[in-house]
């Protein structure tokens, strides 16, 4: 039988089945095969002579499983053509057959649709994909007609998407509600991307969300070819805002780095915390060493009222400690949940460290009230207040140099005029003074020039510092101090106790004490006089009249270093009142006369030392000790007109029963 004798005869009379690419075969009613093409023979992978008046599920028993049966057996018993896709695993390949049945059996195609069922999977995968997408798509045939929406643009835009599909583009403005500005935009932009003018095209514009308010899009669209296009809008509202909101701390920083001190710029951060970050209930704690806890510095007005006023954090108490040990921002949904008890109504907080400074708080009443992007916006603040204190300190620790410097120098021109000057004139009277009267006489000058030489000293280094503080009964040092200043005569109206270095409180009443005999037998010229006439006598004449035999001009020799010296014949007594002032300063009054006004000012100022009219170094070493002590110290008048030395800010005095 030839290859042609089982085709019907229509068949048999054209080559066109040998030309198609379909591949066709044909069976008999006993389900033999019959006729092959060339196609047919290339797609089963054998040959006519293999196959022709074979039973087709003897040579293919794998088909039994699949359609095939099925689809064959019905088209016979129908006598209707049917057709099915079915895949064939050992060619693991998607056919679509269609039998075409005839009284002696069946004619059929199978076209290979692999690479269409990849493309459906592919399609289908697609889909998939893009209805889990967040963001919304949006598909346009060249017509403009909406021929996809995902599940993203209608909750973006709350839209239904059986309401737009195969509707024009045109529709989404009125269910969106986008602004005029974006909908030319879009316009635009499907305009070019048709005409070829570029290949992607991205749009910014404005729309109401679902739930009122505006809010912010941007659109990516791109070119599917056959002028269709494809957009992906994506909402960008909560980006932008948090965009803004860094620029807005950004531009906040020159202020910061241009603020004078710590509480302006602790001030400065907390309103951007308030205002911009939108952090009502936030403050700044800062380390205080002294005290061994966090300080409050500053705080919003909304964490004054829920707090109640900003508390203290002593060391290794709560969350504060523990992120500020850690050195990294945190963020508690719920502080309860870590055992914190100290925050009072706060739940949910942001710790964020500002160096070794301290820490920046904010917290709301409600759990999980804030997000992580309230904390990394808190953490850019917190950096930039870290840089302005860092800033801040360097700058303090420059001016404290500067100004230790200042004093240094300062103290050392005073001391080379004292050691060139008073101390000589010191020396000078000793010397005189032992050659007329014998060494007993030499005794006193000679320690005040000692102690004036240690007073030079301790200033030049700046080493006035106290020793261990006790309790020290003011009377009592008062009058320790009168017993080696000659012609003062001391009274205690209001005794009192406080803790201080003893030797040098008594120190620092001696200068007052001699400050105040210095005054009195100043204003007693004619014994001065005396006094000086008398030194030019004997072993000190010298051929100068002006000049004693040492080189030392008399007037010096009158009461050297500063009239600490008393005067021969001179009986004048100084009257000396100690007493309180409010409960945490003290006083000491003397009846002579009171340092001129524009004196008074300058008094304690060791610049003041060196000049002509200068007391000496007494009062500068009284005012280095108070200050070392923490105490503040002043020269003014009493009510009576008394000339007042007060020392003041003593947090440990007390009344003495």
């Amino acid at each position: 039988m030839s290859d042609r004798e089982g085709l019907p005869a229509a068949f048999r009379q054209t080559e066109i089945l040998e030309r198609i690419t379909d591949a066709f075969f044909a069976l008999d009613s006993r389900w033999r095969f019959t006729y092959l093409n060339d196609r047919a023979e290339a797609m089963l992978d054998r040959s006519r002579e293999e196959l022709l008046g074979q039973v087709i599920w003897d040579e293919f028993p794998e088909t039994v499983e699949t359609e095939f049966p099925e689809g064959f057996h019905r088209a016979m018993e129908t006598q209707e053509p049917v057709a099915f896709e079915v895949y064939h695993k050992p060619l693991d390949t998607w056919f679509e057959a269609r039998a075409y049945p005839s009284g002696t059996g069946l004619t059929v195609s199978l076209r290979d649709v692999t690479d269409r069922k990849e493309r459906q999977r592919e399609l289908a995968q697609y889909e998939t994909i893009v209805e889990t997408f967040r963001d919304g798509v949006l598909k346009l045939d060249a017509e403009n007609r909406i021929t996809l929406v995902n599940e993203g643009f209608e909750r973006m835009f709350g839209v239904d998407r059986e309401e737009v599909l195969g509707e024009g583009v045109e529709t989404i403005p009125e269910v969106a509600t986008i602004d005029q500005e974006g909908i030319r935009d879009i316009g635009h932009g499907l305009d070019m991307l048709r005409r070829g003018d570029v290949d992607h095209h991205r749009i910014e514009f404005t729309y109401t969300g679902p739930e009122g308010g505006d809010r912010v899009a941007e659109t990516q669209m791109v070119s599917l070819g056959d002028y269709e296009v494809a957009g992906v809008v994506r909402d960008v509202t909560d980006q932008r805002e948090y965009e803004r909101v860094v620029r807005s701390l950004h531009a906040i920083t020159p202020e910061l780095l241009s603020a004078e001190d710590t509480l302006e710029i602790c001030s400065i951060a907390v309103h951007a915390a308030g205002e911009v970050l939108d952090l009502r209930v936030s403050g700044i704690w800062l380390l205080d060493e002294e005290h061994n806890r966090m300080e409050p510095v500053a705080g919003t007005a909304g964490a004054h009222e829920e707090l109640g006023g900003l508390p203290h954090f002593p060391r290794g108490e709560g969350v504060v400690w523990d992120t500020y040990r850690e050195g990294e921002p945190t963020l508690f949904d719920d502080v309860r949940d870590h055992g914190a008890g100290d925050q009072g109504p706060l739940r949910s907080e942001i710790v964020v460290p500002i160096g070794d400074h301290g820490v920046l708080m904010a917290g709301e009443t409600t759990p999980g009230a804030l997000t992580e992007t309230d904390l990394e916006l808190a953490t850019i603040l917190a950096a930039n207040t870290e840089a302005a204190l860092d800033r801040a300190d360097r700058d303090q620790l420059l001016r404290r140099s500067k100004d230790t410097l200042e004093r240094q120098n300062e103290r050392l021109e005073v001391v080379e005029t004292v050691l060139s000057a008073d101390l000589q004139d010191h020396l000078a009277v000793a010397a005189s003074r032992a050659r007329e009267a014998g060494a007993e006489e030499a005794v006193e000058p000679l320690m005040r020039a000692r102690r004036l030489a240690g007073d030079a000293l301790e200033l030049a280094k700046g080493d006035l510092s106290v020793g261990p503080r006790g309790p020290v009964e003011v009377g009592e040092v008062v009058t320790t101090a009168a017993e080696v200043v000659d012609g003062v005569d001391v009274e205690v109206v209001d005794g009192a106790w406080l803790r201080a270095d003893r030797d040098r409180l008594v120190r620092m009443f001696e200068a007052f004490l001699l400050d105040a005999r210095r005054r009195a037998r100043e204003a007693e010229p004619a014994d001065a006089e005396r006094q000086a006439g008398g030194a030019g006598d004997g072993a000190l004449a010298a051929e100068d009249p002006s000049e004693n035999a040492a080189g030392i001009p008399d007037d010096h020799l009158a009461d050297a270093g500063g009239g600490n010296d008393r005067a021969a014949g001179d009986d004048r007594t100084v009257a000396v009142e100690l007493g309180m002032i409010d409960r945490r300063g003290i006083y000491l009054a003397d009846d002579g006369p009171p340092l001129p006004a524009d004196r008074r000012d300058r008094a304690f100022d060791i610049g003041d030392a060196a000049t002509e009219d200068s007391p000496g170094l007494g009062l500068a070493v009284a005012a280095e000790i108070a200050d070392a002590h923490g105490w503040d110290v002043d020269a003014t008048t009493d009510a009576d007109g008394r000339m007042c030395f007060e020392v003041t800010g003593i947090t440990t005095l007390e009344a003495a029963e």
